[in-house]
């Protein structure tokens, strides 16, 4: 075969065959087809679209590309969620307890901070001593003797997904559905899943602005993923407010531990917890139905067992023994903790939620650089929620600077993204629409 007769054949909106797309993507791995030919194939695709037979082959053939991971020594379903991203999106910490307090086996292969939005393996590496980079050996032994475990991607998984991504981030064609999907789906895939549920972020805080691309996105990564073999199921949920009370690394590890304490629990993390959760327990066949589920899940919550086994998580992978009892004691913290009020007293009534996840990165808790460290401590506590009343008792947040310099500059910056007025506003569902 010939990489470019390939290039052309899709150039001219023809389908590939499964051969051909074996063939391409083993080229690309091994460095035999060149960048500048992996580009065309990837704008080929952008313009002419994959069928779902494609795309099925195609998500294959870049998780075969590596390591596919197997899991004989667990006694029960492999299962993972992924979010497509966003503010104050702390989900994944609460889910994996939750699901191995059900029964469920959680791999987790998570990622570092995109853009605007927070990455959950920056959230623990504010764990002092926490390995977000383990062996392949304690990776294991976590998974199976404590339930889950929380990484970053581990050995040689999906290699031609690195190399195709790096090359669509420079050539323009980041945006394409069919690409997306199975960048996403050959990672997952690759952890050896039985099932995955999928949190697909829509509004002006996610990749997916609007309701029409999240859904195109989510029925193209359900289909390919049950055409490849894996059990999945995608919620789309709304991203127009910050999820959650706290943004930021180690203040978002501190919501989430209050929350399998029962402390604190905010409305939208708990509704959205529950439902990705009891979804994921439904397919997994760990509840006969969403009622059973959600009754499993909020007896492991109420018991303290998906805490512990956080805790046991946290202390296998390294981190300190007694983080869940004493969170406070190891999180760092920032030197400036100040309340930012509105100038008007009134009901919060919408956010440029995008670009307040941008404002975290001005007080250095996300990246401007790959190779850039990161404050762990900045953030924002006890942020306002659409709908609040707020005025000059109840502020719009709490701001966690390191100097009065940021301090001021984020609270600029903040004012000018949360719109209050004197009626309260119709609040939108969290939970959009399910996609199975």
């Amino acid at each position: 075969m010939l990489p470019q007769e390939i290039i052309r054949k899709k150039r001219d909106n023809q389908a590939l065959s499964k051969a051909e797309i074996d063939f391409f993507i083993k080229g690309v791995t091994s460095g035999e087809i060149m960048d500048a030919q992996a580009a065309a194939l990837t704008m080929a695709i952008f313009l002419n679209k994959l069928s779902k037979e494609e795309k099925v082959n195609l998500t294959m053939a870049m998780r075969d590309s590596g390591d596919v991971l197997q899991w004989p020594e667990l006694n029960g379903p492999v299962v993972d969620k992924h979010s497509s991203g966003g503010v104050g999106d702390k989900i994944s910490l609460m889910l994996a307890p939750l699901i191995a307090a059900c029964g469920g086996f959680v791999p987790m292969i998570s990622g570092r901070g995109l853009g605007h939005t927070g990455g959950t393996l920056d959230k623990f590496d504010s764990i002092p001593g926490y390995q977000t980079m383990p062996d392949n050996a304690l990776f294991r032994k976590t998974v199976k003797e404590v339930g889950c475990a929380i990484i970053g991607q581990t050995g040689n998984l999906a290699p031609a997904d690195k190399k195709i991504y790096a090359i669509r981030d420079v050539c323009g064609t980041v945006e394409s559905v069919d690409l997306i999907t199975a960048s996403i789906l050959s990672k997952k895939l690759a952890a050896g899943l039985d099932c995955l549920i999928m949190d697909l972020k829509c509004g002006n805080g996610a990749f997916m602005s609007s309701l029409k691309d999240g859904q195109e996105l989510a029925r193209s990564i359900v289909d390919v993923a049950n055409g490849a073999g894996t059990k999945t199921k995608a919620i789309l949920t709304d991203m127009n407010q910050v999820l959650g009370k706290n943004v930021g690394n180690a203040l978002e590890v501190s919501e989430a531990v209050d929350y399998l304490k029962g402390k604190n629990v905010d409305e939208r993390v708990h509704q959205v917890t529950l439902e990705l959760c009891s979804e994921l327990l439904v397919l997994a066949h760990l509840a006969k139905d969403i009622t059973e589920a959600k009754a499993k899940l909020e007896k492991a919550l109420s018991s303290g067992k998906a805490l512990e086994i956080f805790a046991k998580m946290v202390s296998a992978l390294g981190g300190p023994n007694d983080f869940v009892e004493n969170p406070d004691k190891y999180l760092p913290k920032a030197k400036i903790i100040k309340p930012l009020y509105s100038p008007v007293s009134g009901y919060v009534s919408a956010m440029q939620t995008r670009n307040i996840g941008l404002s975290v990165i001005e007080l250095k808790g996300g990246r401007i650089r790959s190779d850039q460290k990161l404050d762990y401590a900045t953030g924002y506590t006890q942020f306002c929620q659409i709908g609040d009343f707020v005025d000059n008792q109840k502020p719009l947040c709490v701001i966690h600077a390191q100097s009065e310099a940021d301090w001021e500059k984020v609270a600029k910056q903040l004012l000018e993204n949360i719109k209050v007025e004197e009626e309260k506003t119709q609040i939108s569902p969290t939970i959009i629409e399910k996609i199975a």
